[in-house]
């Protein structure tokens, strides 16, 4: 019965894990959004990993008395109870609003085989049986929550377990005798295997996914200076026809992650559940990027005329420029010219309906390249403004 919960893990797991420490509560940079349809489709190929569990588990021994009349009392044992085939046909996944998921198993059935001892007195007798569980139905509910780090929580509440049906058939030296009391025997088997499915599935998340999930990093290198904070910033929301996680993906610098002047916006997604998953990306995403490529000074930048395609009109020289610059193509006639560009400041996004808008703050130096001498600045761009471009030469 361990592999319910493996099962479960597995799916919980798949939803969460798409997965630095900060305090909860602030905007999302990052949201995903898990419809129902999202999570039937989880539920479907969490219900294939589980029918391949099952087949390596071994469930717990168990024993009981037993009396029949005229024989008197005895003790049996059943013990090797392997899971040999299960038919899985149901599961579904929905929201459990305001908390999380609830998880379900139905129409289910399983076939066990294994051993049994029965002893007598001084009698002792042994050999195989043959279980056949039917109508097996699970139900539990995950509480999702997150904690201080960034990093989820989950706990297993309301679990309720039934089967409809289990029918023993044994056989071996006086195989016979134990089906006079088969009826104590299966209503023994039906009562372990519906205790032990819910104690198994709390003990699995508490003991087993609750702990994994501690370890889970919540940061991750993009290169040798940059990284990505995908910590929660808040418990995952479940509604009536969805399930929204919300990361704080921040942009930061390795070396020095320090706290971030920006505050991360708002983000409102439409009510939309048609498809199985959304993502939504807020400016602070990209703009916390800019802060750091920045200040590594990778948003600088160098343009000479052999980066230009061969069959372009415009060319980077001072011919080029004549109709806007005269003087230069006089002072420079038939010269190359390089265009070194700084930033001055991190360029910021700004996300509103139906539109993108920048505003760079950077400054062009525009050399030109003398065959026979060094590089002279010749004059400078100052770009304030996408719209508002200001030329002012150094003569």
């Amino acid at each position: 019965m361990g592999a319910l919960a493996g099962a479960l893990l597995s799916i919980l797991l798949a939803l969460l894990l798409t997965s630095t420490p900060e305090a909860l509560g602030a905007n999302p940079g990052l949201v995903a959004r898990i419809t129902d349809k999202g999570l039937e489709y989880a539920a479907q190929e969490g219900l294939l990993a589980l029918q391949s569990e099952l087949l390596r588990i071994t469930l717990p021994d168990f024993t009981g008395d037993f009396r029949i009349p005229h024989v008197g009392r005895g003790h049996y044992e059943f013990h090797s109870l392997n899971i040999h085939s299960c038919k899985l046909l149901r599961s579904a996944m929905r929201p459990f609003p305001g908390h999380g998921l609830s998880l379900s198993i139905s129409d289910s059935s399983i076939r066990v085989q294994g051993r049994w001892k029965v002893r007598k007195a001084f009698l002792k007798l042994q050999g195989s049986f043959d279980v056949s569980v039917k109508g097996i139905s699970i139900s539990v509910n995950l509480l999702l929550g997150s904690e201080s780090s960034g990093r989820p929580t989950v706990a297993a509440s309301r679990c309720s377990s039934n089967i409809g049906d289990v029918e023993v058939d044994m056989s071996g030296d006086l195989g016979w005798l134990l089906n006079l009391f088969h009826n104590q025997i299966e209503s023994k088997f039906q009562e372990v295997l519906e205790s032990k499915i819910c104690e198994m599935i709390q003990k699995s998340v508490s003991s087993n996914l609750q702990p994994y999930l501690q370890t889970l990093p919540v940061t991750k290198e993009i290169d040798s200076f940059a990284g990505i904070d995908y910590s929660l910033v808040e418990a995952p929301r479940a509604t009536a026809q969805m399930l929204e996680v919300m990361f704080k993906g921040e942009i930061f610098h390795r070396n020095h992650h320090s706290p971030v002047a920006l505050p991360a916006p708002v983000i409102s997604l439409p009510e939309e559940h048609d498809k199985m998953v959304y993502f939504a990306v807020s400016d602070y995403v990209f703009n916390t990027a800019s802060l750091v490529y920045h200040q590594e000074g990778h948003l600088n930048f160098s343009i000479t005329d052999d980066m230009i395609p061969p069959d372009s009109n415009i060319r980077l020289t001072t011919k080029s420029f004549r109709p806007f610059v005269p003087r230069l193509a006089r002072l420079y006639p038939n010269m190359n010219l390089e265009l070194q560009g700084s930033v001055t400041s991190a360029p910021l996004l700004n996300f509103s309906p139906g539109n993108v808008s920048v505003e760079p703050y950077m400054e062009i130096d525009a050399f030109v390249l003398p065959p026979s001498s060094n590089k002279e600045l010749v004059f400078r761009l100052s770009v304030a403004e996408a719209q508002a471009v200001t030329v002012s030469p150094p003569w």
